[in-house]
Protein backbone atom coordinates (compact mmCIF):
# COMPACT_ATOMS: atom_id res chain seq x y z
CA UNK A 1 0.00 0.00 0.00
CA UNK A 2 1.35 3.49 -0.88
CA UNK A 3 -0.71 6.89 -0.40
CA UNK A 4 0.64 9.97 -1.03
CA UNK A 5 -0.48 13.69 0.52
CA UNK A 6 -0.11 17.07 0.65
CA UNK A 7 -0.11 18.56 3.98
CA UNK A 8 0.77 21.51 6.55
CA UNK A 9 2.31 20.31 9.61
CA UNK A 10 1.29 21.97 12.63
CA UNK A 11 4.01 24.54 14.64
CA UNK A 12 2.72 21.97 18.14
CA UNK A 13 5.35 19.57 18.66
CA UNK A 14 3.20 15.90 18.05
CA UNK A 15 4.85 12.73 19.17
CA UNK A 16 3.60 9.50 17.98
CA UNK A 17 4.03 5.99 16.20
CA UNK A 18 2.59 4.00 13.81
CA UNK A 19 3.36 0.61 11.70
CA UNK A 20 3.81 1.96 8.49
CA UNK A 21 6.86 3.69 6.69
CA UNK A 22 6.67 7.31 6.52
CA UNK A 23 9.01 9.51 3.41
CA UNK A 24 8.87 13.35 4.44
CA UNK A 25 9.55 15.79 1.45
CA UNK A 26 9.17 19.35 1.34
CA UNK A 27 7.53 21.59 -1.01
CA UNK A 28 7.80 24.42 0.75
CA UNK A 29 9.19 25.19 4.32
CA UNK A 30 10.52 22.76 6.73
CA UNK A 31 9.69 21.01 9.64
CA UNK A 32 12.00 19.68 12.78
CA UNK A 33 12.11 15.94 12.96
CA UNK A 34 13.49 13.50 15.94
CA UNK A 35 13.10 9.76 15.06
CA UNK A 36 14.38 6.82 17.56
CA UNK A 37 16.08 9.81 19.42
CA UNK A 38 17.86 11.15 16.18
CA UNK A 39 16.96 14.76 15.07
CA UNK A 40 16.95 16.50 11.70
CA UNK A 41 15.38 18.86 9.28
CA UNK A 42 13.08 18.54 6.51
CA UNK A 43 13.35 21.24 3.67
CA UNK A 44 14.08 21.57 -0.04
CA UNK A 45 17.25 20.38 0.50
CA UNK A 46 16.73 17.32 3.18
CA UNK A 47 13.96 14.55 3.45
CA UNK A 48 13.07 12.44 6.50
CA UNK A 49 12.40 8.45 6.25
CA UNK A 50 11.01 7.31 9.35
CA UNK A 51 10.43 3.29 9.87
CA UNK A 52 7.50 1.63 10.69
CA UNK A 53 6.92 1.66 14.50
CA UNK A 54 9.75 3.97 15.47
CA UNK A 55 8.57 6.78 17.66
CA UNK A 56 9.06 10.10 16.43
CA UNK A 57 8.29 13.90 16.87
CA UNK A 58 8.25 16.36 15.13
CA UNK A 59 6.76 20.02 14.09
CA UNK A 60 6.07 22.38 11.49
CA UNK A 61 8.39 25.68 11.55
CA UNK A 62 6.09 28.48 9.92
CA UNK A 63 4.74 28.38 6.71
CA UNK A 64 5.24 24.79 5.11
CA UNK A 65 3.47 22.13 2.49
CA UNK A 66 5.08 18.56 3.23
CA UNK A 67 4.51 16.02 0.65
CA UNK A 68 4.40 12.50 2.91
CA UNK A 69 4.27 8.72 1.17
CA UNK A 70 2.87 6.34 3.87
CA UNK A 71 4.18 2.77 3.05
CA UNK A 72 2.29 -0.21 4.71
CA UNK A 73 4.58 -3.14 3.14
CA UNK A 74 1.29 -5.67 3.34
CA UNK A 75 0.15 -6.97 -0.54
CA UNK A 76 3.93 -5.57 -1.45
CA UNK A 77 5.81 -7.45 -3.86
CA UNK A 78 8.87 -8.98 -2.92
CA UNK A 79 11.17 -6.54 -5.12
CA UNK A 80 9.49 -3.88 -3.36
CA UNK A 81 9.90 -5.44 0.05
CA UNK A 82 13.52 -5.40 -0.44
CA UNK A 83 13.63 -1.73 -1.66
CA UNK A 84 11.71 -0.27 1.69
CA UNK A 85 13.93 -2.33 3.72
CA UNK A 86 17.09 -0.92 2.50
CA UNK A 87 15.62 2.85 2.56
CA UNK A 88 13.65 1.84 5.88
CA UNK A 89 16.34 0.00 7.90
CA UNK A 90 17.48 2.96 9.91
CA UNK A 91 16.08 6.70 10.74
CA UNK A 92 17.79 8.77 7.98
CA UNK A 93 17.71 12.47 6.48
CA UNK A 94 18.57 11.86 2.96
CA UNK A 95 20.21 14.85 1.11
CA UNK A 96 18.10 15.89 -2.26
CA UNK A 97 19.93 17.20 -5.15
CA UNK A 98 18.53 19.58 -7.52
CA UNK A 99 17.14 17.32 -10.06
CA UNK A 100 15.25 15.29 -7.29
CA UNK A 101 13.70 18.80 -6.22
CA UNK A 102 12.74 19.38 -10.08
CA UNK A 103 11.21 16.08 -9.59
CA UNK A 104 9.61 16.78 -6.34
CA UNK A 105 8.05 19.52 -7.48
CA UNK A 106 6.39 18.14 -10.39
CA UNK A 107 4.82 15.42 -8.20
CA UNK A 108 3.79 18.18 -5.83
CA UNK A 109 2.25 19.65 -8.58
CA UNK A 110 0.41 16.86 -9.87
CA UNK A 111 -0.91 15.80 -6.55
CA UNK A 112 -2.51 19.19 -5.68
CA UNK A 113 -4.50 18.62 -9.20
CA UNK A 114 -5.19 15.54 -9.12
CA UNK A 115 -4.47 13.56 -6.14
CA UNK A 116 -7.87 12.07 -5.92
CA UNK A 117 -7.27 9.89 -8.49
CA UNK A 118 -5.04 7.18 -6.61
CA UNK A 119 -3.28 5.31 -8.90
CA UNK A 120 -1.80 8.58 -10.05
CA UNK A 121 -0.70 8.91 -6.55
CA UNK A 122 0.85 5.34 -6.39
CA UNK A 123 2.75 5.96 -9.67
CA UNK A 124 4.10 9.30 -8.00
CA UNK A 125 4.95 7.85 -4.88
CA UNK A 126 6.57 5.32 -6.70
CA UNK A 127 8.70 7.13 -8.92
CA UNK A 128 10.01 8.95 -5.75
CA UNK A 129 10.74 5.93 -4.11
CA UNK A 130 13.13 4.57 -6.09
CA UNK A 131 14.39 7.76 -7.53
CA UNK A 132 15.29 8.27 -3.72
CA UNK A 133 16.82 4.46 -3.65
CA UNK A 134 18.81 5.01 -6.42
CA UNK A 135 20.55 8.01 -5.32
CA UNK A 136 21.25 5.87 -1.83
CA UNK A 137 22.14 2.73 -3.29
CA UNK A 138 22.87 2.85 -7.04
CA UNK A 139 25.98 1.39 -7.95
CA UNK A 140 27.50 4.92 -8.63
CA UNK A 141 26.88 5.67 -5.07
CA UNK A 142 28.35 2.53 -4.09
CA UNK A 143 31.26 3.59 -5.92
CA UNK A 144 32.01 6.77 -4.78
CA UNK A 145 31.11 6.05 -1.38
CA UNK A 146 34.48 4.07 -1.43
CA UNK A 147 36.09 6.45 -2.70
CA UNK A 148 35.66 9.57 -0.49
CA UNK A 149 36.84 10.45 2.87
CA UNK A 150 33.39 12.29 3.76
CA UNK A 151 34.27 12.81 7.20
CA UNK A 152 37.72 14.53 5.94
CA UNK A 153 36.14 16.75 4.28
CA UNK A 154 33.51 17.59 6.53
CA UNK A 155 35.77 18.64 8.85
CA UNK A 156 37.79 21.00 6.56
CA UNK A 157 34.59 22.57 5.60
CA UNK A 158 33.55 23.29 9.23
CA UNK A 159 37.17 25.03 9.91
CA UNK A 160 37.01 27.04 7.15
CA UNK A 161 33.69 27.87 6.81
CA UNK A 162 33.61 31.62 7.28
CA UNK A 163 35.64 31.88 4.17
CA UNK A 164 35.06 31.17 0.40
CA UNK A 165 36.19 27.42 -0.31
CA UNK A 166 36.47 26.75 -3.90
CA UNK A 167 35.38 23.13 -5.64
CA UNK A 168 39.17 23.00 -6.57
CA UNK A 169 40.28 23.29 -3.17
CA UNK A 170 37.94 20.35 -1.89
CA UNK A 171 38.93 18.14 -4.84
CA UNK A 172 42.56 18.87 -3.17
CA UNK A 173 41.82 17.45 -0.08
CA UNK A 174 40.31 14.20 -1.30
CA UNK A 175 43.51 14.03 -3.29
CA UNK A 176 41.30 14.30 -6.48
CA UNK A 177 41.31 16.45 -10.24
CA UNK A 178 38.23 19.00 -9.72
CA UNK A 179 36.63 17.07 -12.63
CA UNK A 180 36.83 13.83 -11.23
CA UNK A 181 36.12 15.27 -7.48
CA UNK A 182 32.67 17.02 -8.89
CA UNK A 183 31.19 13.76 -10.47
CA UNK A 184 32.26 11.59 -7.54
CA UNK A 185 31.36 13.63 -5.27
CA UNK A 186 27.53 14.07 -6.57
CA UNK A 187 27.37 10.67 -7.13
CA UNK A 188 28.54 9.57 -3.66
CA UNK A 189 26.18 12.81 -1.68
CA UNK A 190 23.54 13.58 -4.10
CA UNK A 191 24.11 17.14 -4.23
CA UNK A 192 26.89 19.19 -6.07
CA UNK A 193 29.88 20.51 -3.78
CA UNK A 194 28.56 23.83 -4.26
CA UNK A 195 24.93 23.07 -3.34
CA UNK A 196 26.44 20.91 -0.04
CA UNK A 197 28.53 23.73 1.31
CA UNK A 198 25.81 25.81 0.56
CA UNK A 199 23.64 23.69 2.49
CA UNK A 200 26.43 23.06 5.15
CA UNK A 201 26.58 27.26 5.62
CA UNK A 202 22.31 27.37 6.15
CA UNK A 203 22.52 24.50 8.70
CA UNK A 204 25.33 25.82 11.00
CA UNK A 205 23.66 29.35 10.24
CA UNK A 206 20.04 27.90 11.48
CA UNK A 207 21.66 26.21 14.29
CA UNK A 208 23.37 29.90 15.26
CA UNK A 209 20.23 31.38 15.44
CA UNK A 210 18.43 28.75 17.61
CA UNK A 211 20.99 28.00 19.63
CA UNK A 212 22.73 31.69 20.39
CA UNK A 213 21.47 35.44 20.43
CA UNK A 214 24.74 36.47 17.94
CA UNK A 215 23.86 39.36 15.98
CA UNK A 216 22.90 38.24 12.60
CA UNK A 217 25.98 40.12 11.09
CA UNK A 218 28.51 38.27 12.88
CA UNK A 219 26.40 34.96 12.43
CA UNK A 220 26.70 35.91 8.42
CA UNK A 221 30.11 35.64 8.69
CA UNK A 222 30.74 32.94 10.69
CA UNK A 223 28.99 31.02 7.83
CA UNK A 224 30.31 32.54 5.04
CA UNK A 225 27.95 34.78 3.45
CA UNK A 226 29.01 38.06 2.28
CA UNK A 227 26.43 40.19 4.38
CA UNK A 228 23.53 39.76 6.45
CA UNK A 229 21.10 40.54 3.55
CA UNK A 230 23.25 37.77 1.56
CA UNK A 231 22.42 35.59 4.72
CA UNK A 232 18.87 36.60 4.79
CA UNK A 233 18.08 36.33 0.73
CA UNK A 234 19.66 32.73 1.09
CA UNK A 235 17.39 31.61 3.72
CA UNK A 236 14.33 32.79 2.44
CA UNK A 237 14.97 31.43 -1.14
CA UNK A 238 16.45 27.82 0.25
CA UNK A 239 14.56 27.01 3.41
CA UNK A 240 11.13 29.09 2.92
CA UNK A 241 11.50 32.17 6.13
CA UNK A 242 13.92 34.72 6.98
CA UNK A 243 16.45 34.74 9.52
CA UNK A 244 14.53 36.74 12.12
CA UNK A 245 11.55 34.25 11.90
CA UNK A 246 13.62 31.48 12.35
CA UNK A 247 15.28 32.60 15.28
CA UNK A 248 11.69 33.70 16.44
CA UNK A 249 10.05 29.66 15.55
CA UNK A 250 13.01 28.39 17.32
Amino acid sequence: MLKARLIRLDDQAQEHTHGHHQLVMSLAGRAEFEVNGRGGEVCRMRACLVPGDAEHQFAGMGDNRMLILDLDERDTSAEDLELLGRLFDSPRYPALDADFQQLLGYAGGELARYGSDPQLARALGGLLLRALHLRLFGDSAQRAATTLDLERLDAYIVEHLARRISVAELAGVACLSPSHFHAQFKDSVGLTPHQYLLKTRLDHASRLLRESQLPLVRIAEECGFSSQSALTTTMRRYLGLTPKRLRQDG
